[in-house]
């Protein structure tokens, strides 16, 4: 009776397990197409208002708002990051067009690492079940046989973060659960996204200019 029992609370508390993991992840499929349609709705506004008619006066609008502006976009990537609602190349490409080449790098710059940092301290504060309430199973399955690779997963994440060749958020609540010191985190993160981050930006501006031509 007792093992009887046992069975039915174990199988109960994996039901319950997989209803939330299901749950957390239509809530973030949900929050992802919402966050695109605002972008899209954005964009209307701002093209019919004449904001976005060419970069000038986009950054003319940004300026309005001095540091405070700086600051919100910084807060938006931080955001981007820990929870991956809004592509992050979307995000590169506004930095860089709303604040000019440097200070958008750098404000990029910036909120992705703060946001990475963030995003391996609650992986490793939560442990792996972090990942499969954010992120589709597939993909998770797909990067696992990375940390099964002894010693190489500090390679091949370096790898990932220095070219945009993966989902870069993920892979940082990947390495949260793996045996990656903070030291190692922090020191590829600084190293290597600047070159991902002026990747991004440079190409992603160029396509930009060539489809719209605002400049």
């Amino acid at each position: 009776m007792r093992e009887v029992w046992s069975n039915y609370t174990s199988d109960r508390s994996k039901k319950n397990r997989s209803k939330e993991k299901n749950t957390w992840q239509r809530a973030v499929n949900i929050a992802s197409w919402v966050s695109l349609i605002l972008c899209g709705i954005l964009a209307v506004w701002g093209y019919q208002s004449g904001i976005f008619q060419s970069v000038e006066t986009m950054q003319q609008f940004v300026n309005r708002f001095g540091m405070i502006g700086a600051l919100i976009f910084v807060l938006i990537q931080i955001v981007q990051v820990v929870f991956p609602i809004i592509p992050g190349g979307i995000s590169c490409l506004a930095g860089v067009l709303l604040f000019g080449a440097v200070p958008g790098f750098l404000y990029n710059y910036i909120g992705i690492c703060v946001g990475s940092c963030i995003a391996f301290g609650i992986a490793r504060s939560l442990g792996r079940p972090v990942l499969y309430k954010m992120f589709p199973g597939k993909m998770i399955e797909k990067y696992l046989t990375w940390t099964e690779l002894k010693g190489r997963f500090l390679k091949l994440f370096a790898l990932a973060i220095f070219l945009p060749v993966a989902p870069d958020d993920f892979l940082c609540y990947l390495a949260g659960t793996t045996n990656m010191t903070w030291k190692q985190f922090v020191t590829v993160i600084f190293l290597g996204k600047p070159f991902s981050i002026a990747l991004y930006s440079l190409g992603l501006t160029t396509l930009f200019q060539v489809i719209f031509h605002l400049v």
